[in-house]
């Protein structure tokens, strides 16, 4: 019988991993085939292990529960759900059931009958969340689109349906610093999106504040495009052209005027000027050389402390 494997990384979802199991099983029985749903518990400092233990100890032939060592962060709790995961068909989704186990059987339709290869979903609202964290995540993918070779859907979620096909080739990609929107992207295949309104959290709060949200978006720039090194490098060309001009101009001035340049306020404003310059510079390079540093050092992306199968 063919196997649909249900990826859900959970970090302090102790409130939420009951009712995602509650709701997304409903779904998933009504559907012609077995079903597993792998729980990652990336190091969850609340009760959510003991919860997902509940359910494992009740439903052992649909539960399984990958425990982290420590918490390693949403990409390698992915990556670990989708090097466990068996199934013919994949779905990756959150735990707090902000994406609909209800579009699941819509998603393997269209898969099985439209020769689709992923069936993604997208958010066209972003009501009820904060509107700085909204106008940021749109200035980010437009920011984004415009530098790297892939497009990153506007409001796409990591919420999806992939092909056995499709999962061995994202397992393929074994860089360290993962951006799982971009790689789903990049692997390419025939993909289609479902919209949906924003849901709200069923219960608890998200563990991803403005921060966390904002190195996430460094993260997927630096992972997907070299344009802040182009960037940087076109910000030197320019300031040295126009610092070019500006000494033949004062020389000339003072050769004609017999007027030394004078105004030491204008000097160190320059100064600071070309110094932030180079600053940024450097730390472009050194994002994108941390991230060098890390891959060379191929260390894992998780460490299972166990596994319930």
């Amino acid at each position: 019988m063919r196997l649909l494997s249900i990826v859900v990384p959970c970090y302090n979802e102790q409130e939420t991993v009951s009712l995602f199991y509650e709701e997304t099983s409903k779904v998933c029985e009504s559907l012609d085939m077995d079903y597993e749903i792998i729980f990652v518990n990336d190091g969850s400092k609340d009760k959510t292990m003991e919860e997902l233990k509940k359910l494992y100890e009740a439903h052992k032939d649909h539960v399984k529960i990958i425990d982290f060592s420590r918490n390693f962060g949403k990409e390698s709790g992915l990556l670990a759900g989708l090097e466990y995961a068996k199934g013919d068909f994949v779905t990756v989704m959150d735990a707090d059931l902000q994406d609909p186990p209800s579009f699941i059987p819509k998603m393997l339709e269209m898969i099985e009958k439209e020769d689709i290869d992923i069936v993604g979903t997208r958010r066209v609202t972003r009501e009820g969340e904060p509107k700085i964290r909204s106008f940021f995540a749109r200035e980010f993918y437009k920011l984004i689109n415009k530098f790297s070779e892939v497009e990153i859907v506007d409001g796409a979620r990591d919420f999806r349906m992939m092909t056995r096909q499709v999962i061995d080739s994202i397992l393929e990609l074994k860089e360290y610093h993962r951006f799982s929107k971009g790689i789903f992207a990049w692997v390419g295949y025939k993909t289609v999106y479902l919209e949906y309104q924003n849901v709200e959290r069923v219960a608890g709060e998200t563990s991803w504040s403005f921060w966390n949200l904002f190195a996430y978006a460094i993260e997927g720039i630096v992972a997907f495009t070299v344009a802040p090194l182009r960037l940087a490098t076109l910000m030197g060309i320019f300031i040295s052209v126009l610092t070019f001009l500006g000494m033949i101009f004062i020389f000339f001035r003072a050769l004609i005027f017999k007027d030394p340049v004078a105004g030491w306020p204008s000097m160190v404003i320059i100064i600071m000027f070309l110094g932030g310059i180079q600053l940024l510079a450097l730390g472009i390079i050194g994002e994108y050389l941390s991230k060098t540093y890390m891959e060379t050092k191929s260390r894992p992306s998780y460490i299972v402390k166990k596994y319930y199968d």
